[in-house]
């Protein structure tokens, strides 16, 4: 089993990165990259930004075995799903496209992980 320390650590790496690629996109890439490239680019950061959050609120709170899933399902989507909206914005190859949904199912497999473990939650009163 993962540490809840190490996903921690996972989970503030992903953000602080969401936050830098935010700031790169906002200053330098903002004169070079098209209007639909810096769309793409502003779509990749907010996915990455949400759901970094939301495995770091999950691993504070999580006291179940399926929140470990849920984060590791949240921080794979944001390297598949934004990581490949980072490169296309970039110009990277074209067959990075469909890597974005898979990385959008790994998003999805993360919230209902996420909803599993807590139905699966003893009922606390």
């Amino acid at each position: 089993m993962i540490s809840p320390r190490l996903l921690l650590c996972l989970c503030a790496g992903t953000g602080a990165l969401a936050v830098i690629a935010g700031a790169f996109g906002a200053h330098a890439l903002k004169p070079v990259l098209s209007g639909t490239s810096m769309a793409t680019w502003q779509t990749a950061v907010f996915y990455h930004l949400v759901h970094a959050s939301l495995a770091t609120a999950i691993v504070h709170t999580g006291r179940f075995r399926w929140s470990v899933y849920a984060v590791v399902c949240l921080l794979t989507g944001c390297l598949l799903f934004s990581g490949s909206l980072y490169a296309l914005a970039l110009g990277g190859p074209r067959w990075l496209g469909p890597i974005t949904p898979l990385g959008g199912l790994c998003f999805i497999v993360g919230w209902l992980s996420l909803a599993i473990g807590a139905w699966r939650q003893p009922h606390e009163e």
